[in-house]
């Protein structure tokens, strides 16, 4: 895996550059968020568990089906694996949130996905949407947070490896 500092730093050393204006300011860019992406990354780890139930009840909400026999969250263990694979999105972007860099999404987790979802039948609309209810509960905790603690609620980066994601899958035929 690679952070931001370290794949930018490839990308000159590659073409044989030094680093130019563009690498100084995505490098600032990196930096002037440092701080942020230390305290959404703790938000995760003290929250995680209630921002996976959060995510889990509200997509169940949404999709009752998903729970009713021949739904694919039916029996308590296909149940569990759906928790488990929203744990692992929640765990993998909070990596990508503190590197800076998505790549992580796709080597990790992304690039496995359409084998395995394609060889259990497992629906990737529901799988998108839990992402996405990730993405909104993180971001709403954190405007909280930075709101209390008078930092800057500017969520941009914290929805860019959701956004990876979705946007990934999405564009799968799985």
């Amino acid at each position: 895996m690679q952070d931001t500092i370290a794949s930018i730093v490839n990308r000159y050393d590659c073409t044989g550059k030094y680093l130019d204006n563009v690498a100084i300011s995505e490098l600032e860019s990196y930096f002037s968020t440092a701080i942020i992406r230390l305290k959404v990354i703790e938000l995760i780890n003290q929250s995680s568990s209630k921002i996976i139930q959060e995510a889990a009840n509200r997509l169940y909400t949404e999709q009752p089906e998903l729970l009713r026999p021949g739904g694919n969250s039916y029996t308590t263990r296909r149940y569990s694996a759906c928790l488990r694979d929203i744990e692992y999105y929640l765990r993998y972007a909070s990596y990508a949130l503190i590197a800076g860099n998505t790549t992580i999404l796709s080597e990790r987790v992304l690039d496995g996905l359409k084998e395995t979802y394609s060889s259990l039948n497992v629906p990737i609309g529901p799988t998108v949407r839990s992402i996405q209810l990730l993405e909104d509960i993180i971001c709403n905790e954190f405007i909280i947070l930075a709101q209390k603690q008078n930092i800057s609620t500017n969520i941009t980066f914290i929805q860019q490896p959701f956004n990876y994601m979705v946007k990934y899958l999405s564009e799968k035929n799985i």
